[in-house]
Formats: structure tokens, sequence, C-alpha cells
């Protein structure tokens, strides 16, 4: 077939387009956007939350799940492997008790609830310290259900670090 012939132009075209999204999807993550990202294949992150700024909560967690949802560290051969411990007066911010928030606060924690929920479905695995809401008596039945309780969340994140997850402290 000739090069200049339409037909073989068009299988050429359809070729090297095919080519270069075969490669465009295979590339590894950015190594110029996140060069700590080169040369790894996964993530696996704990998050030791002790924040109690309902407010600040949202702005956080909005980083958090750009942790797993980001396309240069979804586009790692392993996927991205997230844990979020909450401990200290963090507890607060997953139940629905609303004693000692203000209005403003009790609508950054309906948001909040949102984030924790989607969170959840999105697989990150969430705890809080029982020992917690022990001390600053919280009722460990009104903690939202998507979070798991752990007797003691020092025991949690260290156990999360034992297994090769890299810590995030927020407070």
């Amino acid at each position: 077939m000739n090069r200049n012939h339409p037909e073989f132009v068009h299988r050429f075209s359809t070729f090297v387009f095919f080519l270069l999204a075969v490669l465009m999807t295979a590339a590894p993550a950015s190594s110029e956007e996140y060069p700590a990202l080169e040369g790894i294949d996964g993530i696996k992150a704990v998050f030791d939350v002790s924040l109690g700024s309902p407010a600040k909560a949202n702005v956080v967690f909005g980083a958090v799940k750009g942790v797993y949802t980001d396309k240069n560290t979804r586009a790692l051969s392993q996927p991205p492997k997230v844990a979020v411990v909450f401990r200290g007066p963090a507890v607060k911010l997953i139940s629905p008790s609303r004693e000692g928030f203000t209005e403003a606060d009790n609508k950054a924690l309906d948001a909040f609830a949102d984030t924790v929920r989607q969170m959840k479905k999105d697989g990150v695995r969430l705890e809080v310290c029982d020992y917690a809401l022990k001390v600053l008596g919280v009722d460990p039945g009104s903690i939202m259900p998507e979070v798991d309780h752990v007797g003691n969340g020092f025991i949690s994140v260290i156990g999360f670090q034992a297994q090769g997850y890299s810590l995030v402290t927020i407070d």
C-alpha cells in the first residue's frame, strides 16, 4: 500500500494515536510535581488527628483526601493506603453531640461528617481512641458508625507505623 494512500495514512495515524495513549496512561507519577514519589511503588499514611476545631478540620481534611485522590499518588503501581486515628479533642468531631460548639461550628461539623462518610466509602481506615472518649466524657455509642473503636489510639498509630505507614500529625 502506498504511504500517500488515504487508507495507509488513516491506519498509521490511528496506530500513532493508540501508541501515544498507551504511553501516556502508563506514565509513572510526575517526579516534576512530586520528586519524593520518584522510585516508589505506593504510599501508606496514618493521620494522627487531635485537632478539635471543626472549621480547621474541614480545611485540613480536604488535603488529607487529596493524598489518596491525587492523580500522582493514584498513578503509582500500588494504590494509596490511608488510615486516620482520632484522639484527644478530635473525638468530639465525630460525635453528633454538639455540646460546647457554636452555631457556626455545627455547620462545620455537618460538613465534616459528610467528609468522614465519604472517606469511609473511599476505603480509608477510620479509628477512634476509646481512652480519649472516656477522658473527655464522650459517649462511645455516639461515635459515627463509619469509625472503628480502638482501646488506645497511640497503640494503633504505632501499629500502623510498624506496618510501614508514614505518620502525619494533625493537631
